[in-house]
C-alpha cells in the first residue's frame, strides 16, 4: 500500500545487489570471456604449425634459394665474374649440412683460384686440393668433397679455427690463413674470429 500513499517500501537485501557486486560480475565475465577466446585461437595457431611443419619439409630447396645468404654469395660471386656464382645456393646448402661457416668454402675458392677462373681444364678444382692436381666431377661433387673434408678431417680433429685449418691445407703459407679471413669478410662482414667447433 505503500505505492498508493506515497510512502517508500523498502526491499529486502536479497533481492538488490550492491552496484560492487555487479562491477565484480562484469569484470569476471570479462576474464572469463577472455579466456575462453585465447584458448580457442591458439588452438587453431596449433593446429596451423603442424600444417605448415609438414609442408616445410618438401619447401627446403626453395627455401635455401630465398636465404639472404645465397643472394649475397651470388652477388659477390657474380662481381667477380666467378663460374661459382651460380652455385651460391649449394655453397649455402652444403655448409648448413656440415655446420660451417658458409662463406669459408668460397673463400678458399678465391684465395687458391680467383674463385674458380684460374684452375687445370675441366677439374672443377678452385679450392687448390691436392695441390691442384685432383679432379671433381663437377662444381657440386667439388663443393661436397671440399666442404665434408673440412669438417670431417680438419675442423673435426683439432683445427677448429682457420689459423689451424692453414697449418694443415696450406703448409707453410703464412698468408693463407689471413687471405680467406679477408674474402670471408668481402663476402659478408660479419665478424670472422670465431672458430668452426660445433
Amino acid at each position: 500500500m505503500g505505492f498508493f500513499l506515497g510512502v517508500a517500501v523498502r526491499r529486502p537485501s536479497f533481492f538488490v545487489r550492491p552496484k560492487s557486486d555487479c562491477t565484480n560480475m562484469l569484470k569476471r565475465l570479462t576474464v572469463l570471456i577472455v579466456s575462453a577466446l585465447i584458448f580457442i585461437l591458439s588452438a587453431g595457431e596449433i593446429s596451423a604449425a603442424v600444417s605448415v611443419a609438414d609442408s616445410s619439409a618438401t619447401l627446403k630447396k626453395s627455401q635455401v634459394n630465398s636465404d639472404y645468404r645465397v643472394r649475397v654469395l651470388r652477388a659477390y660471386l657474380s662481381k667477380h665474374n666467378s663460374p661459382l656464382a651460380e652455385y651460391a645456393g649449394y655453397f649455402v646448402e652444403t655448409a648448413d649440412k656440415y655446420n660451417i661457416d658458409w662463406r669459408l668454402v668460397p673463400a678458399i675458392s678465391g684465395v687458391e683460384s680467383t674463385f674458380g677462373k684460374r684452375i687445370p681444364a675441366n677439374s672443377f678444382n678452385a679450392y687448390g686440393w691436392a695441390n691442384g692436381a685432383y679432379k671433381f666431377k663437377s662444381w657440386e661433387d667439388s663443393i661436397e668433397i671440399v666442404t665434408k673434408a673440412l669438417r670431417e678431417k680438419y675442423i673435426d680433429r683439432g683445427a677448429p679455427s682457420i689459423a689451424k685449418i692453414a697449418r694443415r691445407y696450406a703448409p707453410p703459407s703464412s698468408t693463407w690463413a689471413g687471405n680467406v679471413k679477408f674474402f670471408m669478410r668481402k663476402i659478408e662482414p660479419l665478424p670472422v674470429a670465431f672458430t668452426l667447433e660445433g
